[in-house]
């Protein structure tokens, strides 16, 4: 077969874990993904492919990842400090049977990124990191129950905040649903990011490059890296069972971003202007999608 896995025969019980025999599971799905990639199509490999007990799994995972979402949106304000944040995170987390995915990932040390104003991504919470009015903040929360995978993150703007930067929060947001409107079953990935880019770009505002969303559910990172830059009809094809991010970060300035943090891990707009992030996880299906996290 085209991704180098086992060629199944047709009395064979089918690789998705159903049970049944493959001439009448997916047989006829395996041939046209070998057809399309004959043609030249950039084919997911099956094994990336969520079965539906995966997606099952996910799904018990996301709850506790929208579930600690929600809890720090109840409580999130002024005076509230990063480390706070991690702190709900993290207890929330444990408290639901799960484990904080960020927590010592290659050496990452806290349950959750907390990103503030400027910074793009990977923000490390700090007891000295207090929120004020004016401040927008990116809770990016990832879970992982019975080793699945679920990852969201979502925008909150404190206090008083300038029009032109809760502006930027909620054109980041729109932007989400821009992608999702792309994700159409046999169509290709690259037509979300190119849709939420030429968005962004129509409100004044840029894209960063080098960070993006991700294949998911059962490991951290799987591929595709999915980019809010790419071309149309390019990239993957979605197929369903495919599970990924949708997670542009869109900066009020220029794309350039600053990585020069002693920390090795937060990321800056290189021009000190605001960024923004939201983050949904979603499976394609056989008439469009689903979300899983968000």
């Amino acid at each position: 077969m085209y991704d180098g896995d086992i060629e199944l025969g047709r009395n064979d019980e089918c690789w998705c874990g159903s049970g049944k025999k493959y001439k009448k599971c997916h047989l006829g799905f395996d041939e046209r993904l070998q057809k399309l990639a004959e043609a030249g199509e950039d084919v997911p490999p099956r094994a990336l492919l969520k079965t539906p007990e995966d997606i099952a799994g996910v799904k018990k995972s996301a709850k506790v990842n929208v579930g600690v979402l929600d809890y720090v949106a109840e409580r999130i304000g002024i005076g509230t400090t990063t480390e706070q944040i991690n702190g709900w995170v993290h207890d929330y987390t444990v408290q639901h049977g799960a484990i904080p995915a960020p927590l010592d990932y290659e050496g990452f040390p806290k349950s959750v990124c907390t990103s503030v104003n400027d910074v793009v991504c990977h923000g490390i919470p700090s007891p000295q990191e207090v929120l004020a009015s004016g401040d927008i903040v990116n809770v990016d929360c990832s879970t992982i129950l019975d080793g699945y995978y679920s990852d969201s993150s979502r925008m909150f703007c404190i206090g008083d905040v300038p029009e032109e930067a809760r502006r930027l929060v909620e054109v980041t947001k729109e932007s989400i649903q821009v992608g999702l409107e792309q994700v159409k079953p046999w169509g290709h990935l690259g037509d979300v990011g190119a849709a939420i880019n030429a968005f962004a770009k129509e409100h004044g505002y840029s894209v960063v490059r080098e960070f993006g969303g991700h294949g998911i559910g059962l490991d951290f990172h799987e591929e595709p890296f999915v980019s809010f830059v790419s071309r149309p009809g390019t990239g993957w094809l979605l197929v369903p069972g495919l599970m990924f991010t949708i997670e542009p970060m869109i900066n009020m300035g220029k794309h350039r971003i600053d990585m020069s943090d002693p920390n090795g891990w937060t990321v800056r707009t290189k021009d000190g202007l605001p960024t923004a992030q939201w983050e949904v996880q979603l499976v394609v299906t056989e008439d469009g999608y689903e979300l899983i996290s968000w």
